[in-house]
């Protein structure tokens, strides 16, 4: 086997058209047999950050052991090599997605980069003073504080459309946002990371561009729980990070229509993103490098194509399946508990679920679990105004992967009873 091969993910393709079987997968993640204060872990964290199959990180270690070499910058064997594996990722991604090109794909540190990235070469570069940038109630911090930076420093409005106590998008709400025209990118999450919530982004992006704007889809979530593609979906801008899609951490994408990406200043300068430097003046490369200043995320990047393999190879329409029935599960069992109060009440969600439970703090309540082995999140998940509209200070949250079972969501429930008893 030459180098070449090895860095490719060593998933079994024969599993490629197999049924669904959530056991044999676990096996792929070494990580879930790990022992938690003496009792087995179950790992209901995953909508912060998914576990790692060995495929992703065989990939790395691979790269790293036969062929590590800076990218687009040599002609020897190593370098070239390298540069073949860290491209290639960018045809993965655009397939993942439905992207049109390859070049629209533009590799970032993570989702919260990617949306800064938009924010300041989109929003500086494009906007004018007095434009609107219209969000929802629902979003992550990383979808708010840099529209509230470029608020400040560029003189455009920020808006926000209201939600309804269901936790879904107020729709007549949002279309009232819109109507002066004023309005020039609207930026939503595309699967809420405290509520599950879906948002109806081929109506939102209809409203959108009627109004003249153009969309930007957080899809940190939802690229992990269902099929996406942006060109049915209507969207000018979608971003998601790696480390959520059993990728490893320090690589995201952002994926633009080419056309913005052309019209677009650089967000930053240096190595890699020039076409000629003098003294006087630098021209830029052509997208997508125009916005990869310096040397990338190259070993990152490798594991992200990685896990792109594996997570093609499941299908991820058996994914959204497994998600699905999952989700329902835990809803119908954390239900059945006294005192134990589910956030959000969406038709369409996905797998993540936040709770509070009378008496307990969210803080107090995660302590517990994790002494029966159980890894839930506690807080206000990085999502403080919309804590604030739900009139809570903090929520549990149980979220799910391609490796939780339903005997894992049986044993939190009852773990919740017993929760439940003490503070009692």
């Amino acid at each position: 086997m030459n180098a070449e091969t090895k860095i490719r993910p060593p998933f079994d393709a024969a599993r490629e058209r197999a049924p669904f079987d959530v056991a044999r997968i676990r096996e792929d993640f070494p990580i879930l047999s790990q022992m938690v204060h003496g009792k087995q872990l179950v790992f209901l964290d995953s909508a912060a950050s998914a576990q790692k199959p060995r495929a992703v990180i065989a990939a790395m270690t691979s790269a790293m052991e036969t062929q590590y070499a800076n990218v687009h910058r040599g002609l020897h064997w190593m370098s070239e090599r390298t540069s073949d594996a860290y491209e290639g990722v960018r045809d993965k991604v655009a397939a993942l997605i439905n992207a049109p090109s390859r070049a629209e794909i533009v590799f970032t540190r993570n989702t919260t980069e990617s949306i800064n990235l938009v924010a300041h070469s989109y929003g500086r570069g494009i906007l004018k003073p007095g434009q609107a940038v219209l969000i929802t109630a629902m979003e992550h911090h990383a979808n708010i504080v840099p529209w509230q930076m470029l608020r400040d420093a560029h003189g455009v409005e920020l808006r926000v459309a209201p939600i309804t106590d269901a936790g879904e998008l107020d729709m007549e709400g949002f279309a009232k946002c819109l109507e002066d025209g004023r309005v020039g990118l609207v930026a939503v999450t595309h699967m809420s990371n405290v509520l599950g919530t879906y948002l109806p982004i081929q109506r939102i992006a209809a409203l959108t561009h009627a109004a003249g704007a153009q969309l930007l889809v957080d899809g940190s979530q939802a690229v992990v729980h269902r099929a996406v593609d942006v060109q049915a979906l209507g969207a000018d801008f979608y971003v998601f990070t790696g480390h959520k899609l059993y990728g490893p951490t320090g690589i995201g994408v952002l994926w633009a229509r080419r056309a913005l990406l052309d019209a677009m200043p650089p967000f930053m300068g240096g190595g890699d993103m020039i076409g000629s430097v003098s003294f006087e003046r630098s021209t830029w490369a052509e997208v997508p490098h125009k916005f990869e200043a310096g040397t990338p995320a190259i070993l990152e990047a490798i594991g992200l194509g990685a896990a792109i393999d594996y997570v093609n190879a499941v299908g991820m329409d058996a994914i959204s399946a497994h998600e699905s029935a999952l989700t329902d599960h835990a809803i119908a069992k954390l239900s059945e508990i006294d005192g134990l109060t589910i956030i959000g009440r969406a038709q369409d969600r996905g797998g993540v679920i936040s709770f509070t439970m009378d008496g307990a703090h969210a803080h107090d309540v995660a302590t517990l679990l994790d002494r029966n082995g159980i890894a839930v999140r506690a807080g206000q998940h990085c999502a403080e105004p919309l804590m604030r509209r739900l009139g809570l200070s903090s929520t549990a949250r149980a979220s799910f992967g391609i490796y939780t079972t339903p005997e894992e969501i049986d044993f939190l429930a009852a773990t919740l009873v017993r929760v439940r008893s003490f503070f009692q």
